[in-house]
């Protein structure tokens, strides 16, 4: 067997109403002192609120950084660095989607004072210390509570990403109870989004995709395939919702340790010069992507077809491929979600742009089981269109 590595957060505590823990939790992992970093998404649902009132019972003082944007900044990351530092916390919680979380974890490396977010950006320059820190996921969708990354939005578009096991936070919290609120489309989008994970985690032509990664992915694409429509459909199915956050945790930890790839490459521009959500921007060039990988490589497509659809079962490879690709297009559709780039502002005439700009993401595409130019990507970008 090919030597490999698998990383994730070392304790993961998983179950609806976990959140009445978290107080205990934090005063045993971190202290009593300590940064809430969330958005003002979240803010407006109450479940903020419901947190503090947790952690102050647990006579924990909050201080609350709340002013996290989608696709985050570099500015937001200093600022809430700054409200750790300033505030002299003793850890950092993070609350909501990936963008909160990514960003708590950034706050707990860099409050510390040892670097600076210039000095942090690639693979392995993360080296800590860094304060406790704690990741509570509200979406099902970026597995971001248990994944080694940060991604962060680098002068107008572009996005970079900071890659080491010192931001693995010490704690996933995962409560169930925390996802019923989450809207229709955005549950849709995130958990596409995760799909996507763990399609790509298990293709991945990485050198350290790995048998852990890949039982993971299948797992994550059981759950998801038979839950996500249902949590879309139906908000206050907490079976759904339940399988759905499972199964984004799982996908999470495939991806963190066997990378994603030109899904993602291909979707990060969209969402640099656009502000399309990261999960619909995943959803519009995913079958486009898979296609043309598929020409190639359509084993990795046909050995998960079944676990995520299991009607799809004994169709042979190229065919299975191919039906798993209509499959997921058609979920996609069945979700709501839009199905063209032209359905969120995109003109044929910014294509090329988009293509040029993922060509930059070269940390993702040398992952992809097939290479692509940017001739390629600029076809797949016009199937999308």
């Amino acid at each position: 067997m090919t030597p490999f590595t698998f990383n994730t957060s070392p304790s993961i505590r998983f179950g609806a109403g976990m959140i009445a823990n978290l107080g205990d939790i934090v005063r045993a992992e971190i202290g009593t002192r300590v940064l809430l970093v969330t958005d003002p998404g979240m803010m407006a649902t109450g479940i903020v609120d419901r947190v503090c009132d947790v952690l102050r019972t647990a006579e924990v003082d909050v201080v609350l950084y709340a002013d996290v944007q989608a696709d985050p900044p570099e500015a937001v990351i200093e600022a809430a660095t700054q409200a750790a530092q300033t505030g002299s916390v003793e850890g950092v919680v993070g609350l909501g989607g990936g963008s909160s979380l990514d960003v708590a974890k950034l706050a707990a490396l860099l409050a510390t004072g040892q670097q600076n977010l210039s000095d942090v950006y690639g693979v392995g320059n993360a080296r800590g210390p860094k304060l406790p820190l704690i990741l509570i996921p509200t979406t099902s969708g970026t597995g971001s509570e248990v994944t080694p990354i940060s991604i962060v939005t680098t002068g107008k578009s572009e996005k970079m990403g900071v890659v080491s096991p010192v931001i693995l936070p010490e704690i996933a919290l995962l409560d169930p109870d925390l996802t019923l609120g989450l809207p229709p489309h955005v549950t849709a989008a995130t958990g596409i989004d995760a799909m996507v994970h763990a399609i790509e985690a298990y293709a991945s032509a990485s050198p350290n995709n790995n048998p852990v990664s890949r039982s993971l992915a299948k797992e994550a694409l059981r759950l998801m395939g038979g839950a996500l429509e249902r949590a879309v459909t139906t908000p206050d199915d907490i079976a759904a919702r339940t399988d759905m956050l499972l199964g984004s945790m799982l996908a999470g930890q495939a991806f963190a340790n066997s990378p994603v790839a030109a899904v993602h490459a291909l979707a990060y521009p969209i969402g640099g010069h656009f502000k399309v959500p990261h999960g619909l921007s995943n959803a519009l060039v995913l079958p486009h992507v898979l296609r043309f990988n598929a020409v190639t490589s359509p084993e990795p497509y046909a050995e998960i077809a079944a676990c995520a659809f299991p009607a799809l079962e004994g169709l042979a490879s190229q065919a299975a491929a191919s039906a798993f690709i209509e499959a997921m297009q058609d979920l996609s559709k069945r979700c709501g979600l839009q199905q063209h780039l032209r359905d969120v502002g995109i003109a044929q005439d910014d294509l090329p742009l988009l293509a040029r700009d993922a060509m930059n993401q070269t940390r993702l595409l040398v992952n992809n089981p097939r290479p692509l130019t940017e001739a390629d990507a600029l076809a797949i970008y016009q199937a999308a269109w």
